[in-house]
């Protein structure tokens, strides 16, 4: 006889996960006793708000391929977790989020903390439900990685009532999940093969979920014997190595206008993994609704994602994997002859990542034009949302797949929990968070677990004294007339050095090379204090020439 608590623990475990993030909570006060019994094969981190256990769960999701665990008591804990849960979803990341629950003999009473979670959660998760009974638990679980991973990944929502988790069962265990992998079919990659022999201006969009080395490697190959030039998708730039010649920039806020030009001149788009979502098209702009200009071949893992909102000419249901595979027998029987328009895509990105020179005495751009000369390949950079990550994605160069962790669903305080779970994930790689003063704040108080459970990440602090994105969108719809968007922060290094991180401050461009290596020499997290001028409001404007009307 095992309680429910010890069979999830158990089913966790098979299924191959080894960590959970959470805020303990006494309605799941039996799983964390069952977790301690299992301490040996299974970590729980003490997270300080279940907004960063979510975001770290997703990051982790992220990360693996397979569901990050979070774990969050009921009511407050659950709502405050489903900031993860959303982007999750927004993201197809694996999740799994287990929420405690009030006994069943309360159930529909509104009593303490009680919501019903099948409701609250439904919009936003791929599947919420409830384990009433300890006999389903393994059950439930296993369900719940299948759902989590099949198709389009995403976020799974479970309640757990205090009494089933206490309550005996002789139930076995469910065996370990492997999801239901789709392939592509023999006609579809054989018209694929024709459609590309009689483009004559094509261009590859990479982004979405399923991303594996060996499917990385695959497409990266394919593209190469086509000559395909290949941009990625909002917030993807890792899956191709923005230094390959064929790599042609990334779409999304800020995107290079040539390159948004270029996606209309072409007369062929290959999305690989990518949804086509609001972002990566501008507002569904940048493509034509329902049916596109161009002739558009639509590759996702599930069928339903593929014409939602723009007409395929060719929709192929697969996972990127399968689909690598398959394009290893797609061959051209001649040379591209749009060798010239791959090489002049290249050279309008190369212009684009040229550092340029906004006012105030600290240039982000000269910064990350510096890092992509000491970070190694396989340093994890992480962001929330806010103009400063614009710097970020225009300037920094991903050189390998699983090298970027954002948010697709535009969510603030990402970046420190995001970095902790991939230095907990991946200790021997460098890990930097990237946040601005308004992000930062939004879960900055995760630099106590990452001092508590030795992720020693570094956090650089973009601090313009201003919600900047929303101060640009002010600008240019109400000038000069500035109403919530200045902040008044405090000393952002000495916050840090409360925790028990090491802190420094820069105020201008030449002193960040010191502070970066002595952070890495500093062997715990460390955090960098960097201000900025709200003037350079974004790489490509100012706030003079807003409120100029340019």
């Amino acid at each position: 006889m095992r309680s429910g608590a010890e069979i999830l623990a158990d089913q966790l475990i098979l299924n191959g996960a080894d960590t959970a993030f959470g805020v303990p909570g006494e309605s799941y006060l039996a799983v964390l006793d069952a977790l301690y019994a299992r301490r040996e094969r299974f970590r729980f981190i003490a997270t300080r708000q279940e907004g960063g256990a979510g975001f770290m769960a997703e990051a982790w999701g992220k990360l693996t391929g397979r569901p990050g665990i979070a774990f969050a008591t009921r009511g407050p804990g659950a709502t405050n977790a489903s900031i993860g849960v959303h982007t999750a979803m927004q993201d197809s990341t694996p999740m799994i989020l287990f929420i405690g629950q009030v006994g069943s003999d309360d159930v529909e009473r509104e009593a303490f903390q009680e919501i019903d979670y099948r409701r609250m959660f439904s919009p936003i998760a791929k599947w919420a439900a409830q384990i009433d009974r300890a006999d389903r638990v393994a059950e439930m679980i296993q369900r719940a990685y299948a759902v989590a991973m099949s198709g389009r990944p995403g976020p799974v929502v479970l309640a757990l009532p205090e009494d089933m988790l206490r309550a005996g069962s002789d139930a076995a265990d469910a065996k370990p999940v492997m999801p239901a992998m789709s392939a592509p079919q023999r006609a579809d990659m054989a018209k694929l093969g024709e459609m590309l022999a009689a483009a004559e201006r094509p261009l590859a969009i990479l982004g979405g979920p399923g991303w594996s080395e060996a499917a990385a490697a695959g497409i990266r190959s394919f593209l190469e014997a086509w000559g395909v030039p290949a941009v990625t998708a909002f917030r993807a730039k890792d899956r191709l190595d923005n230094s390959h010649p064929l790599y042609a920039g990334d779409l999304g806020i800020g995107a290079d206008p040539a390159l948004v030009k270029r996606v209309g001149a072409a007369d062929l788009l290959l999305v690989i993994g990518a949804r086509l979502d609001e972002m990566t098209t501008g507002a569904y702009t940048r493509i034509a609704l329902p049916t596109p200009m161009q002739a558009l071949v639509h590759v996702f893992p599930a069928a339903d994602e593929i014409n939602r909102h723009a007409h395929a000419a060719l929709g192929i249901a697969a996972h990127l994997e399968a689909f690598a595979e398959a394009a290893a027998y797609v061959k051209p029987e001649r040379a591209a002859p749009w060798a010239a328009w791959a090489k002049a895509a290249r050279a309008d990105y190369e212009a684009f990542i040229a550092p340029v020179s906004p006012p105030g005495a600290v240039n982000p751009s000269a910064i990350f034009a510096a890092l992509r000369d000491v970070l190694p390949p396989d340093a994890i950079v992480t962001n929330g949302a806010g103009n400063y990550a614009g710097w970020l994605h225009r300037f920094h160069l991903h050189r390998r797949l699983h090298t970027q962790l954002a948010p697709l669903s535009g969510a603030m305080g990402y970046g420190v929990p995001a970095a902790i779970a991939a230095k907990l994930r991946h200790p021997e790689r460098l890990v930097i968070a990237n946040a601005g003063d308004g992000c930062f704040l939004m879960n900055g108080q995760e630099m106590a677990t990452a001092v508590q459970y030795g992720a020693p990440i570094i956090v650089l602090v973009w601090d313009n004294a201003s919600y900047g994105t929303i101060r640009m969108h002010q600008e240019r719809e109400y000038p000069g007339r500035v109403s919530g968007t200045d902040l008044r922060n405090p000393d952002f290094a000495a916050y840090a050095r409360a925790f028990g991180a090491a802190a420094f401050t820069v105020t201008e461009t030449a002193a960040f090379a010191d502070a970066f290596a002595a952070a890495q020499e500093a062997g715990r997290p460390a955090l960098i204090h960097i201000k900025t001028d709200v003037e350079a409001i974004s790489p490509s404007t100012t706030i003079s020439a807003l409120r100029a009307g340019r």
